[in-house]
């Protein structure tokens, strides 16, 4: 059973930076494609970053190109999201998320999440 765990999240000013982590256990990740989401409040979950966990491939949204970045450590099983320059509109809770399959689509496996908020 796929597990996922998430940590680093917490209080940040604007123009800060944050790391969080996904701990994933139960498989190995070498076919699944892992990502992150978030949710702010009263909005719907939204897609952020993915990596294909074979050959690194990632994707982002536009909102946060060139502000966050994701990464993965083989070694221990750990996806990373490097958030630089922080805003508000960031604030959300951050979820990551596990698909079977190289590339985008539905993600069957979610952890608890992490709160992440910037203040002005």
């Amino acid at each position: 059973q796929v597990q996922l765990v998430e940590s680093g999240g917490g209080l940040v000013q604007a123009g800060g930076s944050l790391r969080l982590s996904c701990a994933a256990s139960g498989r190995t990740f070498g076919s699944y494609t892992m990502a992150w989401f978030r949710q702010a409040p009263g909005s719907e979950r939204e897609f952020v970053a993915a990596i294909v966990w074979s050959g690194g491939r990632t994707f982002y949204a536009d909102s946060v190109k060139g502000r966050f970045t994701i990464s993965r450590d083989n070694a221990v099983n750990t996806v990373n999201l490097q958030m630089n320059n922080l805003k508000p509109e960031d604030t959300a809770v951050y979820y990551c998320a596990a698909r079977y399959g190289l590339g985008l689509g539905q993600f069957a496996y979610w952890g608890q999440g992490t709160q992440v908020t910037v203040s002005s």
